[in-house]
């Protein structure tokens, strides 16, 4: 997948992975020859970036697990540069998390409401939002190039809901998919549903396949790991019982009462697929890669295929470290 040609994947890996390929090569007569036979077969893992900069597109607003991964972002992320919305709905997705990031004293950090796909299904805080809480800008382009200018390095990038704004970003301005760091939440090679694509996928088949064909450092964070009752948030919790605590701050009590609504319309329980993307763009060792040979359909529905294009995709989770890392930072 992408258009990086053999040479440039060996550059950006040599770079990336500190030469470990060229490693194994010097010492392929202690046995390491294989290991670097298979390391230049899969190509270019997404290099290191702990500490750049890091950009959040969000449907947040329906399931609270994007809320919840917000939140943690913006207590844990210093290096947190922006936040875009995706799927909006009136610009109210982007209001809801510009009232968020404020309570979180976070305001530093730019909102940008995104690609309205005329889906509010999946919408809960219509009325979680103040009055007074303006609408957002709305030149998605123009605050990633800003991100990207202030810096000479990689930009992280991840993706939380449907990847319209990416795909657009990458037409419009393709010298940016060199930049741009991607992990996705999304994607399922096992879907619980074998009739549809996994759901961000499924809101824009088309902005998935050109991403995965165009990105050179993308992983998908597959909803085969996520969709596990090892990442629900219920009212019986701790991360719930924490939040609701009588006396929590604002943004606690703003992150309770959109769980609240979510356990009453729509399912009780909250799996925290974002949370669990955002350790794995943090690069905290809570998920494990590897390379799987994929092709996605029309519909982005993914299967596993012999003749498919690689792809480093999650393959198993530690839950128990990352369910400790979640209430840390939700712990008011």
């Amino acid at each position: 997948m992408g258009d990086i040609d053999n040479e440039d994947a060996d550059e950006t890996f040599e770079s990336a992975s500190g030469s470990l390929p060229g490693f194994a090569e010097r010492y392929a007569d202690l046995g390491f020859g294989p290991l670097a036979e298979r390391l230049r077969g899969d190509g270019p893992p997404p290099p290191p970036v702990r500490g750049t900069p890091l950009i959040i597109d969000t449907d947040i607003g329906g399931d609270p697990d994007d809320a919840l991964a917000i939140a943690c972002a913006a207590r844990g992320a210093p290096e947190l540069a922006l936040v875009l919305t995706t799927d909006e709905n009136h610009g109210g997705r982007a209001r809801f998390a510009r009232h968020l990031l404020d309570l979180l004293d976070r305001q530093d950090i730019p909102v940008v409401a995104g690609a309205d796909l005329g889906n509010n299904r999946y919408y809960v805080v219509d009325d979680l939002v103040p009055d007074d809480v303006p609408r957002q800008p709305t030149d998605v382009l123009d605050a990633v190039r800003t991100v990207c200018a202030a810096t000479d390095g990689p930009v992280r990038w991840v993706g939380m809901g449907p990847l319209t704004n990416l795909a657009e970003i990458l037409r419009r301005a393709p010298e940016l998919a060199r930049r741009l760091v991607v992990t996705q939440m999304g994607g399922a090679i096992n879907y619980r549903d074998p009739r549809r694509a996994e759901h961000n996928f499924r809101l824009d088949p088309a902005a998935a396949r050109h991403v995965v064909d165009t990105v050179p450092a993308l992983q998908l964070v597959l909803s085969d790991i996520t969709f596990t009752d090892e990442t629900a948030v219920d009212a019986d919790t701790a991360v719930y019982k924490s939040l609701a605590e009588p006396g929590s701050p604002a943004w606690a009590a703003l992150l309770t009462a959109h769980l609240d609504r979510w356990f009453r319309r729509f399912h009780p329980r909250s799996m925290q697929h974002d949370p669990l993307a955002l350790t794995a763009a943090l690069q905290l060792p809570f998920v494990d890669f590897g390379r799987r040979r994929l092709t996605l359909a029309e519909d982005a529905r993914m299967s596993a295929d012999a003749g498919g294009s690689p792809l480093w995709v999650s393959g198993r989770a530690d839950y128990p470290a990352f369910r400790t890392w979640l209430a840390d930072l939700l712990t008011p």
